[in-house]
């Protein structure tokens, strides 16, 4: 284990954290909340600082392999996170140290569940913090490190692949900084056209900001206590579409930039991830429909906002979907497990992976009637290798024992079966609101600090696709 080369990591990403909080010192400055903004300048310094002094001596050896790369990546969301829930600590927004952490988790793994009752009291440089850190999230902080910072003379797609949600990564180009910096390019300008969009639309400007960030990440963090229901109809369709597009592939973007136009549209996972999209919009507009709610056009809109929130995880809300026929609840409840694209910022299982799963499933069936039968399974007109496959299930098995374990220790708390399991699906699948007492008009806050540290647990295994977590207390990782 090069142990010294995760501490130069370690020392990039708290060293960019402090630098990320300029962005609230600014705002705080701007909106005459002085004593906020001194609190996230000193807190940014001394966490720039300490950074510094972790990347001060250079490490001898710069090569690490795989399972120090998933090490640097755990522990980096975790230093991050408990640095990150300082300033919503000491500025007494949340006076609980746990449930800062808790809001603060939940924004960097793009998660949005929150524990806040009202949202609205707190300040506009915790709020465009909280909103921000769903940002950073998004597109992964150590991906921001590979694209910004000269990491050569590593493994650095070690990082990528540990961080970068999806059953595969690979390079856009030969060099994996390249790679890295097209991806945040493309997530930049991507953010600043939904920006762009939602003042045309006469969003306030610090509400769009917040906004496009939450919708970038896939986060979900509003700054209004109804989230986006208070909105007109035109920007509520236009986070609609944005949230859409966030939950598609950024490969997809970059042959579309490429000019590679057949490429992009075979692309298997897009297709079969805007099908899911249009199905579920469907039945759950004509189940709204015939169960008498809204007119269709309502009922269509507020399904087209909520499907699209879900799948890609993103957790806003414009109805109370928790009032909704069993039907409509119980799809929206699938394709919270389902998920977004790999190579996106939504979380979930993911597109790419339900379809490795089924043709696992045809082939073994296949195999059973003709034994001798040899079926290579492919994704997008390519053959999947043997450890692609193998580490998919791996993923599903962990996915589901720490889903099963998550349920069962939440369940202490003596909240309904309903309100455990769509907690931890919430949780685990970085989406936010679930169904009853965290629900859209609900929260988190009434759970005991066991079940948040578990569902803490879930935000971070969730958005690190499960093994980081899960190998930083494996003991042979630390093995030199």
């Amino acid at each position: 284990m090069n142990i010294s080369m995760i501490v130069l990591i370690l020392g990039w990403v708290i060293m960019l954290e402090g630098a990320f909080m300029a962005l609230p010192v600014v705002t705080g400055l701007l909106y005459g909340e002085t004593g906020h903004a001194v609190v996230y300048l000193l807190t940014g310094a001394v966490s720039a600082l300490t950074g510094f002094l972790m990347k001060y001596r250079k490490p001898t050896n710069r090569t690490f392999y795989a399972r120090e790369g998933f090490a640097a990546v755990a522990l980096s969301w975790l230093l991050m996170s408990l640095i990150g829930a300082l300033p919503l600590r000491i500025t007494g927004d949340i006076p609980y140290y746990p449930d800062a952490l808790f809001e603060v988790i939940s924004g960097f793994t793009t998660t949005g569940s929150s524990i806040l009752r009202d949202v609205e009291a707190l300040s506009h440089a915790n709020l465009i913090w909280r909103s921000f850190t769903h940002w950073i999230g998004g597109m992964g902080v150590l991906v921001f490190v590979l694209a910004v910072l000269p990491m050569s003379g590593g493994s650095t797609m070690n990082l990528m692949k540990a961080e970068s949600p999806g059953p595969t990564v690979g390079k856009l180009v030969p060099k994996v900084q390249r790679t890295a910096s097209i991806l945040y390019l493309i997530y930049f300008v991507m953010t600043v056209v939904m920006i762009g969009i939602l003042l045309l639309g006469h969003m306030p400007l610090f509400d769009a900001v917040c906004t496009a960030f939450g919708t970038a990440g896939t986060g979900g963090f509003g700054v209004r206590g109804d989230s986006i229901a208070g909105y007109s109809t035109f920007l509520q369709n236009v986070i609609t579409v944005f949230m859409l597009l966030f939950g598609v592939n950024f490969t997809f973007y970059y042959l579309l930039l490429q000019k590679k136009w057949k490429d992009a549209l075979k692309m298997e996972e897009v297709r079969v991830y805007l099908a899911i999209y249009v199905l579920a919009v469907a039945a759950i507009t004509l189940n709204l429909v015939f169960s008498k709610g809204p007119g269709f056009s309502t009922s269509l809109q507020q399904a087209a906002f909520q499907v699209s929130s879900i799948m890609t995880t993103t957790g806003f809300a414009t109805a109370d979907f928790d009032i909704w026929p069993s039907f409509a609840k119980t799809i929206l409840v699938g394709i919270m497990f389902i998920g977004a694209c790999a190579g996106s910022t939504g979380g979930g299982i993911k597109v790419s992976r339900l379809l490795l799963y089924l043709r696992q499933m045809k082939r073994g069936l296949r195999q059973q009637i003709h034994p001798r039968t040899v079926k290579v399974i492919k994704m997008e007109g390519k053959g999947v290798e043997l450890n692609t496959i193998r580490m998919a299930n791996v993923f599903l098995i962990s996915y589901l024992l720490i889903f099963a374990f998550s349920v069962l220790f939440v369940s202490l708390d003596g909240f309904s079966f309903t309100t455990n399991f769509t907690a931890v699906a919430a949780t685990i699948n970085n989406i936010g609101p679930g169904l009853e007492q965290v629900g859209p008009t609900a929260n988190f806050a009434d759970f005991g600090l066991f079940s948040k540290i578990v569902l803490m647990f879930d935000m971070l295994a969730g958005r690190l696709e499960i093994l980081p977590m899960v190998l930083l207390f494996h003991p042979t990782t630390w093995k030199r």
